[in-house]
């Protein structure tokens, strides 16, 4: 259609019998006729239901007007300009050929309808149609079943303002690889519903099927997207680290769990923030604190002696129901045993490549009283306290295993572990804790109050230290497990 109108705009411009008979046969494509064959220039045949209407009024108007304002920003807009651009081309190469261009288009084209007897049906047809091109997320078909719900309550210009400060706050806050951005949030506010509903199977629903069941009726639930925006504004506090909306506490035991060592805490957070939450979208801060610590721990130890989030799926799913009824968590099914993971523990090779490693590191971190709040878009990495490259040039550390103990490991921003990562204890003190370059340059210190004090009192750090700061992080967990009720 787009294309259409930009050749109509320019054979409006000329008047040889060729360009007025071109002219004629594409008004009656682009607006509807009369019974006989008259174009009713106030009527396109064409008509959109998506709920962008940004994108919408701007394709109609250049239906309408054949011209594209300055205001426009769309894709429609961009693509009628192209077809402009092309076609003065054209013009300018042949011009005594142009009325026929349109024509070949119009006679050699074929415009294919498909009706489809059920909206599964229609969506397996675009996937398969759409196999190269930019995936639907399931939220485009929310998107799509609110838009109606709302158009016929008369609220259609409200929902679309609600829906796209969800997209804004979404984007900045779910960074995910597949999908899009608002899927991880109806994801989270899935949990909740199944926790309502009582469903414990580990077998989880694929996001649509769990939406579309009963004629999507959650989405016409007013309730619904109410709740969708208190939870993206609940994670988006969370984010933005909002002193605000958290105790100093919850902000540190929060950027502790975004090193989990997988997603579910998130599921299991929102659970308890939608059941929890006041009329002001506000959270008890002390009760806060209980959750947040018991869910590190036993999500902590549960990685270490049964690894996956699959496995996590068992005891978390019955919790979140114990949530929704109001009752505090307690995994009194699912108890660990405490030598089970003291040995766990012990013999757990904690490679870089491992997320437990991270995770372990990043709670041991702020285990330290004084440990300040970490920006949540700092970067963190691990370093090598005693450098992997000594050891394998001097051979110093007798157990060759040493080098990959927590003991030996820390995290520290990225921009420092760059610098500091091959050199000697020795060498890497002044990384750890700042300096001044000769051209007046200042390297600021780490913010890991351990490794700061670390580099504050050693003048080297030798294998005694690497096992004796093992155990201390070993037992230091332990303790944290027991103090947290989990073992039987």
């Amino acid at each position: 259609m787009l294309l259409l109108r930009a050749f109509y705009a320019k054979l409006l411009k000329m008047e040889d019998a060729n360009s007025v008979k071109t002219r004629e046969t594409i008004e009656r494509c682009i607006w509807k006729t009369d019974e006989f064959g008259t174009p009713k220039k106030d009527q396109l045949k064409i008509d959109s239901e998506v709920s962008a209407d940004d994108d919408k009024d701007e394709f109609m108007t250049i239906l309408e007007k054949g011209t594209v304002e300055k205001s426009m920003k769309s894709l429609y807009a961009t693509n009628f300009q192209f077809f402009e651009g092309k076609i003065r081309n054209f013009i300018d190469c042949f011009p005594t050929y142009f009325a026929y261009l349109p024509n070949r288009i119009l006679n050699n084209c074929i415009l294919l309808p498909i009706e489809a007897e059920s909206q599964d049906t229609a969506l397996r047809i675009f996937s398969t149609l759409n196999d190269r091109g930019k995936p639907l997320a399931d939220t485009d078909i929310f998107k799509a079943q609110l838009y109606k719900y709302y158009t016929a309550k008369g609220e259609k210009d409200n929902f679309i303002s609600c829906w796209k400060a969800l997209e804004t706050i979404c984007e900045k806050v779910f960074r995910t690889k597949i999908g899009a951005p608002l899927d991880e949030l109806f994801t989270r506010y899935m949990y909740y519903l199944r926790a309502k509903d009582g469903i414990k199977s580990t077998t989880t629903d694929a996001l649509r099927r769990f939406y579309e069941k009963n004629g999507y009726s959650i989405l016409k639930n007013d309730e619904t997207m109410k709740d969708l925006a208190i939870l993206a504004d609940f994670w988006n506090d969370i984010e933005k680290q909002s002193a605000q909306a958290f105790s100093e506490e919850n902000l540190k035991l929060l950027f502790i769990l975004k090193y989990a060592p997988n997603g579910m805490w998130a599921y299991f957070l929102s659970v308890y923030f939608m059941t929890n939450k006041d009329d002001d979208g506000h959270l008890d801060q002390d009760k806060l604190s209980a959750f947040l610590n018991k869910s590190i721990a036993f999500i902590w130890a549960y990685a270490i002696i049964r690894p996956g989030v699959n496995a996590l799926r068992t005891p978390v799913y019955p919790e979140m129901i114990s949530i929704v009824h109001g009752d505090d968590i307690s995994f009194k099914d699912y108890l660990l045993d405490e030598r089970e993971v003291s040995t766990a523990i012990e013999n757990y090779v904690f490679s870089n490549g491992r997320p437990i490693t991270k995770s372990m590191l990043t709670w041991w971190m702020y285990k330290h009283k004084d440990q300040p709040l970490i920006s949540g878009t700092q970067k963190l990495e691990i370093e090598h306290i005693f450098p992997r490259k000594r050891q394998e040039n001097e051979k110093t550390l007798q157990d060759n295993n040493s080098i990959e103990k927590l003991g030996n490991k820390a995290l520290l921003e990225e921009e420092i572990n760059i610098r500091a990562s091959d050199y000697r204890f020795t060498d890497k003190l002044k990384y750890y804790k700042g300096f001044t370059s000769g051209k007046g340059k200042v390297s600021k210190e780490t913010k890991d109050i351990e490794l700061l004090s670390l580099a504050k009192t050693l003048s080297d750090y030798t294998e005694s230290d690497i096992i004796n700061r093992t155990k201390k992080i070993f037992d230091g967990f332990i303790a944290f497990v027991k103090g947290n009720n989990l073992f039987k």
